[in-house]
């Protein structure tokens, strides 16, 4: 028998995922991710790399777990904080 997970609609833009505050809209912008639907599709880690490369900082890798959580919750997964 097949496990069931429940799943949550996507939000309707980045602004509205949990945990995604004025910082990480800033790092989406310079990842050129303009959208929940675009975000789904990305790799928290492969966008940590890209936006150390863009910016030419090494952010800090709690920006991943930000990424993590906010991925998971564009691809239908429940909010975590």
């Amino acid at each position: 028998m097949k496990k069931k997970t429940r799943t949550i609609d996507r939000p309707a833009s980045l602004s509205d995922l949990a945990n995604v505050g004025p910082a990480t809209l800033a790092d989406f912008h310079v990842l050129d991710i303009r959208t929940v639907a675009q975000l789904a599709k990305q790799d928290a880690f492969k966008l940590h790399e890209r936006l150390c490369k863009r910016t030419g900082v090494r952010h800090d890798p709690c920006c991943i777990d930000v990424f993590l959580s906010a991925i998971d919750q564009a691809r239908g997964g429940a909010p975590c904080p």
